[in-house]
Parts: C-alpha cells; structure tokens; sequence
C-alpha cells in the first residue's frame, strides 16, 4: 500500500502550487494589516479604513495574480525554449550529446560501464535522451505541466482571503475594539497558517507557525510606527 504521507507522494502540483496560496495569504493578512492598522491609528475614522482596506485588498490582489501569472509563464516560456534547443543539439549532434551524458553519469558516481551502456541506450530513444539530457544539464521538467494560469488565480484568491481577516473586524466593532481585535485575528491566522504548511513541509508546527508570526508582527510595527506618526 503506498503511504501517501510522504513528501514524493504528494500531487506535484499541489506541491507547486502551494507557494502561491502561502505567498498570497500571508502576503494579504500582513499587507493589509500594517496599512490598516495605521489608517486606523492615524485617523480614528471607521469609513476611512474600511475603504482603503477594500481598495487596498482589490488592487493589491489583482497585481499580486497577474504577476503570480506572468512571472511562472516567463519561466515556463524559458524551460520551453531550452527543451527546444537540447531537442535541435541532441538530432544534430547526437554523439557529441551522448558523450556529456556518458559523463554526467559517471559525475553523479555510475560507474563507467553503467554509464556507457544508459547513455547508448537513451541515444537509441529520442524522447528518452531529451528526458535525461534536460534533467541532467538543463534541471527541467520536460512532461511537467503548465500551473502558471492555475497559480495565478490561485494567488488572487488566497490575497482576497488574507486581507479579509484583518479587515473584518472594522465591520462589526468600534474602531478602538477592531484594532485589537483586527490584530489578534490576524496574528492568529498567520500562526495556522505557518502551521498548515506542515502538512507539506514535514517541519515542527510551532516553529512554522512562530516565523510566520514573526513576520507578521513586523509589518504590524512598521504601520503602527507609521500611524502613531501621521497622528502626531
């Protein structure tokens, strides 16, 4: 029976997409709770802070996806164009190729005749000398499929979800309430949120979930900083 609790038997794309949910979250709980809590401070004014949290979270969140999304297509425009030449070299000059992966073999500590016989054996296989020759020298992924789009939204959603826990608040409680209870909220979502992350990483929760709060604590520093000196 496969036990699905280690890392490798994890849906890759799980695994890739999940820099984008954690970027996205923390990003929109600690954006949005250092702005807001120092609008908040420096104005004492309810409909102020509740518009430049809703502004701040749309703009914000529409960038943080497209750029989530242009930056993967770039990279994965690149490993395109990389495959594409290996393919050009490996038809063009097979026994040139087949000699450097003869020799990456014998690097990664296959002894010499192994390393002969598998690289023979992939120069007889097109797709499977491309297959090593773009793990081997390139790092890429030749059959790894496209998140860039899938991230991209994904990264949209999870800033729209991270900016509405410091926000919420405001909506409910007096503005001297929501700033405790904004804070408290939002401290407390990025210590499950460095938790959640667990599941994956396979590191302890609390010293995931302490970073986390440690990152969010310094952006709530500099917009109180900023805040108490607009007061002033």
């Amino acid at each position: 029976m496969q036990n699905t609790g280690y890392i490798h038997h994890q849906n890759s794309q799980i695994a890739s997409l999940l820099r984008e949910i954690v970027f996205g979250m923390e990003d929109g709980m600690v954006s949005t709770l250092g702005s807001i809590t120092g609008i908040a401070v420096g104005s004492r004014d309810h409909y102020t802070v509740i518009l430049a949290g809703i502004v701040i979270i749309a703009v914000e969140s529409i960038s943080m996806g497209i750029g989530s999304f242009l930056s993967n297509r770039s990279q994965e425009e690149v490993d395109k164009r990389k495959l594409w030449e290996e393919e050009q070299e490996i038809q063009n000059s097979l026994v040139s190729e087949k000699s450097l992966l003869k020799k990456m073999y014998q690097k990664d500590g296959w002894p010499e005749h192994l390393a002969v016989a598998m690289s023979e054996t992939a120069a007889q296989n097109p797709q499977l000398m491309l297959k090593e020759m773009a793990l081997r020298e390139l790092g890429v992924l030749p059959q790894k499929k496209p998140t860039s789009a899938k991230g991209g939204v994904y990264m949209f959603f999870a800033y729209v979800m991270g900016g509405a826990i410091p926000l919420f608040a405001y909506f409910i409680f007096d503005i001297d309430k929501a700033i405790l209870i904004s804070i408290a909220m939002t401290l407390a979502g990025l210590m499950i949120l460095g938790a959640g992350t667990t599941k994956y990483t396979k590191q302890p929760a609390l010293k995931s979930g302490l970073r986390m709060l440690m990152i969010g604590g310094t952006a709530l520093a500099a917009g109180l900083a900023a805040g108490l000196l607009v007061k002033k």
